[in-house]
């Protein structure tokens, strides 16, 4: 090959390249500039009132394309598909119980974006800030709304894999109070202290007594379920093999992501339920991989997300295994039954 070909040869891969890249920005900016139009065919959302103590109803946030994306919408629980009335508080992840709320946020900068939670009162009106150290992935409020947690990934950026490390941060919703690790509570293992150097810890979940609380624990290449408690500030391990745990509303189960072999390395969980006074697993009906804390819709039935056409939808599944799964609500993610 001459030179001169040579040189014909790198100026064609150039513009190749040129016109590639050029391609891709006109589509992300054509995919932008969509985004702020209402979506055909998609649920009605207007500006209004949103509240955390309204009578049965579902708030999530908003993923439909239009001018209210991202913010924290409000339907009835019964009729998820109805109209949605958006708030104007943009969320990230979200949860809500007995009147308090916590939204992680992300703070767009010239250069790089931050994060921060936000503790909110029943009127979505902010009560307390915290620095979240990295993206923001679960929030769980406590069912008193005493506490609420987050977990930010600090590095790496999914479950589905190995190199990551999580920050789990629990905050006292009344004084302020935060804890801003649960790396420096104590561990037990199989009934012994444990020490390590790649304890990571996730998906916080809370009791109704204000001092019990269920998380993930990964260490030596394995998860647990963790029971925590608040006074002592100790973590016992329970039961192998569970990821973003959610605590029933009798306090009695948990439903979790788990795991399971044959499965996808970038899909591999399935959503089960454990009974905590007998430690058995119960598959339920969903056979796609869930990668999401899930929450009670009350004592029967599961909902969680699932990625859709717009980011992620709602599905709905009975916790006893029973039954079949429901799409609830499409364009959503991350609700909170209130009220």
């Amino acid at each position: 090959m001459t030179a001169r070909t040579r040189i014909l040869v790198l100026v064609s891969a150039v513009a190749v390249l040129a016109a590639v890249g050029l391609a891709s920005v006109l589509h992300a900016s054509a995919r932008a500039e969509r985004r702020d139009h209402t979506q055909a065919g998609a649920q009605p959302v207007t500006p209004g009132t949103v509240t955390l103590t309204g009578h049965g109803r579902m708030v999530f946030r908003n993923m439909a394309w239009g001018p209210h994306r991202d913010e924290l919408t409000s339907v009835p629980a019964a009729d998820p598909s109805a109209p949605r009335t958006a708030s104007g508080v943009k969320c990230l992840r979200f949860h809500a119980a007995s009147g308090t709320g916590v939204c992680l946020q992300a703070v767009h900068g010239p250069v790089s974006d931050t994060y921060r939670a936000l503790v909110l009162d029943s009127r979505l009106k902010e009560r307390a800030r915290y620095d979240v150290p990295g993206i923001p992935s679960r929030a769980r409020v406590s069912p008193t709304g005493h506490y609420a947690a987050w977990t930010a990934f600090v590095g790496g950026d999914s479950y589905a894999g190995t190199n990551f490390s999580t920050r789990a941060a629990i905050a006292d919703t009344r004084t302020g109070r935060l804890i801003p690790t649960l790396e420096s509570f104590r561990i037990v293992r199989d009934g012994h202290p444990y020490r390590a150097a790649d304890v990571n810890f996730w998906g916080v979940t809370f009791a109704a007594d204000d001092r019990t609380f269920y998380a993930t624990l990964a260490t030596g290449g394995s998860t647990y379920l963790v029971r925590g408690d608040l006074r002592t500030r100790t973590v016992t391990t329970l039961h192998a093999n569970v990821e973003c745990p959610s605590l029933s509303p009798d306090g009695t189960r948990v439903a979790y992501k788990k795991r399971v072999e044959g499965a996808p390395k970038d899909a591999p969980w399935r959503l089960y339920v454990l009974n905590l006074r007998t430690m058995r697993e119960t598959p339920l009906a969903e056979t796609r991989s869930v990668d999401d804390q899930a929450v009670w819709r009350d004592d029967r039935t599961v909902v969680y997300a699932l990625p859709g056409d717009y980011g992620a939808d709602l599905y709905a599944v009975p916790a006893d295994g029973s039954g079949a799964v429901r799409r609830i609500s499409a364009a959503a993610v991350s609700p909170a039954y209130v009220g």
